[in-house]
């Protein structure tokens, strides 16, 4: 493993060609990207903590576990790092599946460091969303897990009835006064921060809580 000086966020690099790794690490490194080069599949697994930014630039073919190899394992272990292949020229037609995969896209040795640049931004954009989604997420996550129980039995027939479940529908559901699904109707608005009982639901959707019937079709 070639190690170079990294900074947020970092171009993680996997190909066993040395000259390609030495090129790119100066190339990038003279342009102010934080860079870490790995000389195979494995060396990159061995190493990467999926918490840290960035984007992979990954060789189509490697010794060992190859480059679509290790794209799979990091489907199968739900890492969303977005990839950049680089493949030679037979390699194309496994580059195109490895996009319908998910990939960013792929650049045909030899290439400039334009076109790569491009791509790399691109790469580097698309990573900050989706870290800036699932931040989101796990925002929203902690504002239902601080429900309690009865708390989130009551805000699943909200969402059921959407605007249209009253408390007194709720209480019949569940033996208990209206005035008691009053006070945890209140709770759960404040807890949630949702401004009506449309928006909780669409708040429950987003955080994987429930599916609503509009997304299931």
């Amino acid at each position: 493993m070639d190690n170079i000086e990294t900074q947020q966020p970092t171009i993680f690099l996997v190909d066993d060609d040395v000259g390609i790794r030495r090129w790119l690490a100066s190339a990038l490194s003279e342009r102010g990207f934080g860079m870490q080069a790995f000389e195979s599949a494995q060396a990159f697994l061995d190493y990467y903590n999926a918490e840290e930014p960035g984007c992979l630039l990954l060789d189509v073919s490697l010794p060992g576990m190859t480059g679509l190899e290790l794209q799979q394992e990091l489907v199968k272990s739900a890492v969303s790092i977005p990839i950049i292949f680089i493949t030679g020229q037979g390699d194309i037609p496994q580059s195109v599946r490895a996009i319908k995969a998910g990939a960013i896209d792929f650049l045909e040795k030899p290439f400039g460091i334009d076109a790569l640049l491009e791509r790399i931004n691109r790469a580097l954009a698309a990573d900050s969303a989706l870290r800036a989604q699932q931040k989101y997420r796990q925002a929203l996550l902690a504002r239902f897990d601080s429900l309690t129980e009865r708390e989130q039995e009551v805000m699943r027939l909200m969402i059921a009835g959407a605007a249209t479940a009253s408390s007194k529908q709720i209480a019949a559901e569940l033996g208990i006064s209206h005035r008691t699904i009053d006070h945890h109707r209140t709770h759960i608005m404040e807890k949630t921060r949702a401004r009506s009982v449309t928006e909780l639901a669409r708040l429950a959707s987003w955080a994987g809580l429930v599916e609503l019937e509009s997304e299931a079709q």
